[in-house]
């Protein structure tokens, strides 16, 4: 663990170059003869690997490892969610599979990578066009690293969560190959598209709906419509009835902890809460200096009004987390922003770090390469000194925007399979607009021998996750580590 966080220091002191666009001077064939040379010298086949030795880095050293930068009191409460389930697990422990995937083959082709590319961090959210949208959302790992990183964890969550849900081995094997399969298919397609078509490319829902209409059942239709309008509902209007109350004739954010905290209850703790908001008031207009011109008109039409931590996700919780209230014209009139930390990311080690000194900016930077519509409130910031009188990055977006997460637990085979395609799809999209897709095309071939790799190495990532989640379950017990539940 010393040594991981030596090589942390290193590497962030270094810095490191994003994806480099693919040289004007090589045509689209010399670009595709690199993706074929690179298949000689690490072999398609060669991703089926997920046999790591026995001297690994301990798991539980690692999250252990990410402990130490965020909220002690929010710990156990992490551990909690990520014990619960082996998928559960999954989603929490991308510093060690980042880890364990350093250790794996790479082609050496460069992307934007997500870097926890897990199928939950997939979703649907409405656009600046109010268009429902499919694309990733969750880019707090967010590095240039090897794109074959987020496709084999894709795969992986993917078997994880079939396992989960009872799917037999032909079943989950089907789900994985479908994510492989139409990300490779999907990266054909790219590698021939102009770059304004592949820029412009996205999942629109309603076109989507209409493209599988025909194979709707009564019961998936009802299904459908009902995500769609929870989708539209969930936005700061919601938020407003279920976080906030009114005392003394002004909107407060409702005390829920340790979920929901009021930052007047964190101020009281401190030494020294007196001058409070107008610090706050100097934060949101440096966050304000991110943001496009029209943008940031908007926002200023809104007041501050209250602010809260909260506690979000699984692999997030402890870092620190703020929800906002803003008033525009009235109190009926509300927005909420989410005010999240960035940390380095877990690929940071082994990928190099970002060259963005702020790792907010590092966030938002990937964000908006990756995906086809970000937030119009996107941007970030640091508090040079917080209540632990240390410096942090955050960046910050809407909390809610038409934002539907589907019930992976609930998903049925071939449903299951369909969302796999889709994110298969999505994350070949991301990573054509960052790294050479040509090359990466040729590099995958009009075989199936890539996707049979990733559904072998999802199978022994599925197994080694789950002996990890028994050691982090094991380590709670021995009272190496303190676990609770919050449900």
């Amino acid at each position: 663990m010393t040594q991981l966080t030596e090589d942390i220091g290193v590497r962030r002191a270094q810095g490191s170059r994003p994806p480099a666009a693919p040289a004007a001077v090589l045509t689209p064939s010399e670009r595709a003869e690199l993706g074929k040379a690179a298949r000689v010298r690490v072999p398609r086949s060669s991703h089926a690997v997920a046999d790591f030795p026995a001297d690994r880095p301990d798991p539980v050293s690692l999250l252990e490892l990410q402990a130490v930068s965020r909220v002690p009191e929010l710990i156990p409460t992490r551990y909690g969610r990520m014990l619960i389930s082996p998928f559960s697990y999954f989603r929490g422990a991308a510093l060690p599979m980042a880890s364990d995937l350093a250790r794996t083959p790479a082609s050496g082709l460069t992307v934007q990578a997500c870097g926890d590319a897990h199928l939950s961090n997939f979703g649907i959210f409405g656009s600046p066009e109010r268009r429902l949208v499919f694309d990733i959302n969750d880019f707090d790992e967010t590095v240039p690293a090897p794109w074959e990183w987020d496709v084999k964890r894709l795969g992986a969550s993917l078997e994880v969560a079939a396992r989960e849900n009872g799917f037999n081995r032909k079943q989950r094997a089907a789900v994985v190959l479908a994510a492989a399969t139409r990300y490779r298919e999907a990266m054909r397609s790219f590698a021939e598209s102009r770059n304004l078509e592949l820029w412009y490319a996205h999942v629109d829902v309603t076109e989507l709906r209409a493209q599988f209409e025909s194979q709707l059942t009564a019961r998936r239709r009802k299904a459908w419509d009902a995500g769609e309008a929870k989708a539209r509902a969930a936005d700061s209007a919601r938020d407003l009835r279920k976080l906030t109350r009114t005392v003394n004739g002004r909107l407060r954010i409702i005390s829920d902890p340790p979920l929901i905290i009021p930052i007047e209850e964190l101020a009281g703790r401190q030494p020294d809460p007196a001058g409070l908001e107008p610090q706050l008031r100097a934060l949101m207009a440096r966050y304000l200096r991110t943001l496009q011109p029209d943008r940031r008109h908007l926002l200023e039409q809104y007041r501050f009004t209250d602010m809260a931590r909260k506690v979000v996700g699984v692999g997030s919780v402890g870092t620190r987390c703020w929800i906002v209230l803003m008033l525009g014209r009235d109190d009926s009139d509300p927005l909420f922003l989410q005010v999240k930390e960035a940390q380095w990311s877990v690929l940071a080690p082994f990928a190099g770090a970002s060259k963005f000194a702020n790792e907010g900016q590092r966030v938002v930077v990937g964000q908006r390469l990756m995906q086809t519509a970000s937030d119009i409130f996107l941007g970030w910031n640091r508090v040079d000194s917080g209540f632990d009188r240390k410096p942090h990055d955050f960046y910050v977006r809407q909390l809610r925007d038409w934002k539907f997460s589907f019930n992976i637990g609930t998903m049925i085979p071939e449903g299951m399979r369909l969302y796999a395609e889709l994110c298969g799809w999505t994350l070949a999209r991301a990573h054509a607009r960052s790294g050479d897709r040509i090359a990466i095309a040729a590099y995958l071939g009009s075989s199936a021998e890539f996707d049979q790799a990733i559904a072998q190495f999802a199978v022994g990532y599925a197994d080694q996750n789950e002996r990890d989640h028994r050691a982090l379950a094991e380590a709670a017990a021995s009272g190496r580590i303190t676990a609770r539940s919050d449900l």
